[in-house]
Parts: structure tokens; sequence; C-alpha cells
């Protein structure tokens, strides 16, 4: 079977020049066993993540390395803030960049964070240390789905809506607990 061609990307933004990397798997493809997300990176944003403002200093907030598609009828910001109503439970549920940076939680190669890195790995992207650091950080989310599903009955979106939330920003989708 013929290999496949890999394809190289260089993106700049305000927080990245130039950075480039490959991707070596295809899209969607070939994820780690441990790594089942319940949504993709178009599916977060369509329903309602990161009040509308993840990728805060991006022009027109959407990444040119990711599909224009993932965006296409998705609430982005206007003035580049987060703002609750974006959200698909309507209430803030994330921290500032600031504090994720503070908590040693940035990786250089996605300054944005968690989500630039699930984007960037969904599309192929592979970086074995990173991606089990990652890994092992979205595994940790599951505590806040045993509290949702221990407190709540099931589908009731009024119950925890804050930990609903929080759960779909880690690609859980939270609208079936």
């Amino acid at each position: 079977m013929p290999r496949r061609a890999l394809k190289q990307i260089t993106y700049s933004d305000t927080f990245q020049k130039k950075y480039r990397y490959t991707l070596v798997e295809p899209e969607g493809k070939n994820f780690d066993p441990n790594f089942k997300p319940h949504l993709t990176p178009k599916e977060m944003l369509q329903l309602g993540v990161f009040g509308g403002a993840y990728f805060i200093g991006v022009k027109n907030l959407m990444p040119t390395d990711l599909p224009a598609s993932w965006f296409r009828g998705v609430a982005l910001s206007p003035d580049h803030e987060k703002h609750k109503e974006y959200n698909l439970f309507h209430v803030s549920a994330s921290q500032s960049l600031a504090i994720w940076q503070q908590k040693g939680w940035i990786y250089n190669d996605d300054p944005h964070g968690w989500f630039q890195w699930y984007c960037r790995y969904y599309l192929g992207r592979r970086i074995p240390a990173e991606d089990a650091r990652q890994i092992k950080r979205w595994n940790a989310i599951r505590r806040h789905i045993v509290q949702i599903q221990n407190n709540c009955r099931k589908g009731d979106a009024t119950c925890r809506p804050r930990q609903r939330q929080a759960v779909l920003h880690w690609a859980y989708d939270s609208r079936t607990l």
C-alpha cells in the first residue's frame, strides 16, 4: 500500500511566529487508545465553548492552520472577550490563559492551551511526550463527569451547568450525562 504524503503546516499569530508542524496521521484517525473524545473540535465549536473567544490574539478568532469549515456558523466574540452567552450552557466555566500559564499547563507548541493541542492532534500532528501529558490531563477531567453522574438526573442540563460546560471544553459530551 502506498504511503500517504505528509503535510507540512506553517502557522503564525501573535503567540507563534512561523511555527512548523507535520501532520503524520489522517485527520480524526489513529488516536492513542487512552484518548477517546466524545466530540470533534468542530462539534465543540458548533455547540459553544470558551465564550466564543478561545483563540484570543488571532485575527477573526480563527487560526489559519485549522479548517475554516470548523468555524462556519460558530458564534465568535466580536470584541475578543469571552461571553458566557456563547457557551452551550450559558455559564462561564473556564480560567484565563494567564492562570493556565501560571500553573504550567501551557506547552510552547500550543500557546493557546489544551484545545489548540486537541485541534492539531485531531488534524494528525503527533508529539509523543506532549500527547501523553495532554491525554493524562484529559483523563483527569473524568472526576467531574463522576460528580455530574452522582448528583444529577441523566440529561438534566440544569444540574451542575458549570461542570457540564467545563467537561464540554474537554471534548466530553456532557449533554448525554
